[in-house]
């Protein structure tokens, strides 16, 4: 099926740190790209390319056929779908309606149900790569919902990424990037263990990183974010306060499952210790900071 000449026009709800970049791939692929942001200056780099402002989720959802989504919160989510002027309301039929964001799975499952009664076709599709991945579009894409739905998205998803995995029915996506926060949030700890040890062993943590990152201890953490830790680079390419709400969905869905994840544990009393410190706003390589 020819997507390109099928949809020509995408919504694009969310251009902070990463969904600007994401919307840009697609105003570069020759879509007709509307969005929306609670902020508008945030979308004006965009709007000057050549993208059309819309002034609200419903507004958005009436000229397009298909709707990406990435904000902060479950309840942006929730708000942006479901609210009162969001886009299930408005949708037309037949509508694709992709969530990236990093939300709960029952909220995704949510919108799934309610995108079916009205005819509309809802993904979930969280990403991780963060800035970078979205600025070179290499992230990694998992996904949750009908299978169908997602073959016929896939050229889209493979504008933005270029590791797209279907996971399975509404919410699979969701719960894939959990497993994936959770693998991270452990693996930070060692990556900032190992560069503040390389410093008080009186080492030249730049010439560390060149022997570990290419083995066993290799990550990508430990290739992007540890140099930047080097660096006193705090900048946020994943923002603190996101990642703790990504863990505390984890662990609410650990404690559903009846399963210990001490790590997971630990890495988010660090983080939450950091954001009562004012680092809520910082990237997640700020954890050095901790050490400090």
């Amino acid at each position: 099926m020819g997507l390109d000449k099928k949809i020509t026009a995408i919504g694009f709800i969310g251009t902070g740190v990463m969904g600007k970049s994401m919307a840009r791939h697609l105003l570069d692929a020759g879509f007709e790209l509307f969005v929306y942001n609670r902020s508008k200056e945030k979308a004006e780099e965009l709007l000057a390319k050549g993208a059309k402002w819309a002034g609200s989720p419903g507004e958005l959802a009436k000229k397009t056929e298909v709707i990406i989504s990435i904000v902060g919160y479950p309840q942006d989510v929730e708000e942006v779908y479901l609210g009162k002027n969001g886009v299930v309301e408005n949708a037309k039929e037949g509508t694709y309606l992709i969530d990236m964001t990093t939300s709960t799975p029952s909220l995704a499952e949510k919108i799934y149900h309610a995108a079916k009664s009205k005819g509309l076709k809802a993904l979930d599709a969280p990403v991780s790569g963060g800035d970078i991945g979205a600025r070179d579009a290499k992230l990694a894409i998992m996904a949750g919902g009908d299978e169908e739905d997602f073959r016929e998205m896939k050229h889209i998803f493979d504008l933005l990424g270029t590791n797209v995995v279907y996971q399975g029915p509404a919410g699979s996506g969701q719960h894939t990037k959990m497993c994936n926060q959770i693998a991270i949030a452990s693996n930070m700890i060692g990556v900032t263990e190992a560069i503040v040890y390389a410093k008080k062993a009186g080492l030249n943590p730049e010439t560390v990183l060149k022997s570990i990152s290419t083995g066993a201890a290799g990550s990508w953490s430990l290739s992007n974010l540890a140099p930047r830790m080097v660096k006193g680079d705090f900048e946020p390419g994943f923002f603190i306060k996101h990642f703790i709400k990504d863990m505390k969905i984890a662990l609410e869905e650990a404690k559903r499952m009846d399963m210990e994840v001490p790590g997971l544990s630990l890495a988010e009393s660090l983080y939450e210790e950091l954001s009562r410190n004012g680092e809520e706003n910082s990237g997640t390589q700020a954890l050095y900071k901790y050490w400090k």
